[in-house]
């Protein structure tokens, strides 16, 4: 299975470049999501992330992840 990294923008993941896998289209999904397991002070919870297209300072196509919620 293939990999990017991908860069994450915004919430507990902010500046994280971290491998996706790619689906059988060779990009990565639309959103990905994050299961954060319970703590005693907190319940189980998911940080979503949403894909976002942009130009990378090359001046190519790139994606990267958008924090949409927890």
């Amino acid at each position: 299975m293939r990999h990017a990294q991908t860069q994450f923008v915004g919430g507990p993941l902010d500046g994280k470049v971290l491998p996706v896998a790619l689906t059988m289209a060779e990009q990565v999904p639309k959103r990905y999501k994050v299961p954060v397991p319970a703590t005693a002070d907190q319940p189980a919870y998911e940080l979503v992330y949403e894909r976002e297209e942009f130009t990378g300072a090359d001046k190519r196509r790139r994606w990267r992840y958008i924090h949409v919620s927890s």
